[in-house]
């Protein structure tokens, strides 16, 4: 890993070193004037990084990403401008060379530079929905400028059409620090997010930024036709490229517009994606274990803005969690099948008191791991999973799952049957089912962790619904408690609630984690990280 750094640092040097060299050897800055290969390079760099600023705001639009969004301004401004520049080359649309285009590049570089230094902020939920409200002023905006800038340097405007110096002006050189100072903040957000979600396009990004401050250098201190001043066209083209790379890269791999964009998505776009993935999903599966046409399903969500891609996941995600959910059927209620064999009247209507345990689990990361994978590979992953956990937690301990869907799973100990050692029954199955994923992940490195939270206390046991459907559900607030338990650990970790750890003092390895505050909750609740259950 320390060696790929300093091979980096190195390739990153090298620019500024053949830049420092050209300018204090003024000899070796070779001259080079060619119009047509000018023209026909800039202008083939500048329009494909438009086409890529557009797909960008298009995937940003998609999902309402601010920070995408904003990425997607800094190219269309960089590029923009460096299209304008080379329209400048004298022969093609002018016949002289004009300041106002040939500025062009070094403008473009520093609004791109406050895009992108916007871009790599933590933006809270009220920044981004002020920007959301704004996107199509901002794109709009920075049309009409582009226009307005053309039309100043053809119209006549003095300060503009003016013939350019051989170097750049002093107010470019003054503006430079404060470009390198954002595109160096934003270079250095975007590595960390490379190095959280390791996708090709963070790392993409953090590259080209640090090449356009390089470039902007360039433009500072380049004489104009000589080495120094085509320097920052090739490094501009390179940093352009570099993004266009990881774009493909990802889109290879996920063929979705909106996929091959998500290692730049905020944290709270992913959450968001998450829940409506989820609940698309959950009205999906309800739809396939109804035997109710999905047609109607699908149309909804074509309504609410899904993709074709989007619909069409959905819609092979849920046909194969049907598939899973009945493979897995009769595991599921073993217990509760055999008390209502014993008491018939257990299926009616209302419920009992009972002090139960809960444990839920998740998959911590699976909405990244799904945008990053086929279908197929989803359920695959999941059927793996489940089939080790589902024997774990109802044939070995006895537990009634209660909750089973997709990524997530609730288990009740002491709902349908006699088991006084609910809280051991749970921990004990909590401690198997991290262990059987932690053996199946190892051949795995990129698949997601069980999280898991168990809590214990009195809940309604019952059924609920009305007329011919019905459902045996537990019930009450040490159900809610356990899965805001399950919310506050990470992955591979076992949490457990207070009540759960005075059943349990003389048994149980913990570690206390302290008052923790969890969401719901008027007071913060003490929590133990469960680590080993005692031989007896």
């Amino acid at each position: 890993m320390k060696g790929r750094t300093v091979a980096l640092s190195t390739l990153f040097l090298l620019p500024l070193a053949g830049l420092g060299l050209l300018l204090a050897r003024p000899q070796l800055d070779v001259t080079w004037e060619h119009h047509p290969s000018h023209f026909w390079l800039v202008l083939s760099v500048a329009l494909i990084n438009v086409l890529l600023g557009l797909l960008t705001s298009e995937a940003a639009s998609r999902r309402a990403d601010t920070r995408l969004f904003l990425v997607s301004l800094a190219l269309l401004a960089s590029a923009g401008f460096l299209g304008l520049h080379a329209l400048a080359t004298p022969g093609v649309l002018l016949t002289a060379p004009n300041a106002g285009f040939v500025i062009a590049t070094p403008v473009g570089l520093l609004l791109a530079a406050f895009f992108a230094g916007a871009s790599a902020l933590e933006l809270d939920d009220l920044r981004t929905a002020v920007f959301r409200r704004r996107q199509t002023a901002l794109r709009v905006g920075l049309a009409l400028l582009f226009v307005a800038w053309a039309a100043a340097s053809l119209g006549g405007l003095p300060l503009l059409k003016r013939p350019p110096p051989e170097e750049a002006p002093a107010t470019i050189r003054a503006f430079t620090p404060l470009g390198l100072a954002l595109y160096g903040f934003a270079a250095f957000r975007y590595a960390g997010i490379y190095r959280r979600r390791r996708r090709p396009l963070p790392f993409a990004v953090a590259v080209a930024f640090v090449l356009l401050a390089e470039a902007m250098i360039a433009v500072a201190f380049g004489r104009r036709w000589h080495a120094t001043w085509w320097e920052w066209h090739v490094l501009m083209a390179i940093a352009f490229g570099a993004i266009s790379a990881g774009a493909r890269a990802e889109y290879r791999r996920e063929r979705s517009l909106t996929a091959a964009f998500g290692g730049l998505y905020l944290e709270g776009t992913l959450e968001r994606i998450d829940r409506r993935y989820s609940d698309a999903l959950g009205h999906l599966v309800d739809a396939l274990r109804r035997d109710q046409p999905v047609g109607r399903v699908l149309d909804r969500f074509r309504r609410e803005g899904f993709s074709a891609e989007e619909v069409d996941l959905l819609e092979r995600s849920a046909r194969e969690l049907r598939r899973v959910d009945d493979l897995f059927r009769p595991y599921v209620g073993p217990h509760l099948a055999q008390r209502l064999e014993a008491q018939p009247e257990l299926a009616r209507l209302g419920g009992r008191e009972a002090d139960v345990s809960v444990l839920f689990a998740d998959l911590a990361g699976f909405t990244a791991f799904s945008e990053m994978r086929q279908p197929a590979e989803v359920v695959e992953m999941l059927n793996a999973y489940w089939a080790a956990a589902v024997p774990v937690v109802t044939q070995r301990e006895g537990g009634f799952i209660e909750r089973f869907a997709g990524d997530a799973i609730m288990v009740v100990f002491n709902a349908v049957g006699d088991q006084p050692d609910h809280a051991l029954r749970a921990a004990r199955a909590a401690l198997s089912l991290r262990e059987e994923a932690e053996r199946l992940a190892a051949g795995h490195p990129d698949w997601p962790r069980f999280r898991i939270g168990v809590n214990s206390g009195p809940a309604v046991v019952g059924n609920v619904g009305a007329g011919g459907h019905r459902s045996f559900s537990v019930i009450g607030d040490t159900t809610n408690v356990a899965a805001r338990i399950q919310s506050a650990a990470r992955p591979g970790q076992v949490l457990l609630g207070p009540a759960t750890y005075e059943q349990l003092r003389e048994a149980a390895i913990v570690k206390s984690l302290g008052p923790v505050e969890l969401k719901g909750k008027r007071g913060p609740i003490e929590l133990y990280m469960l680590e080993e259950i005692r031989a007896p």
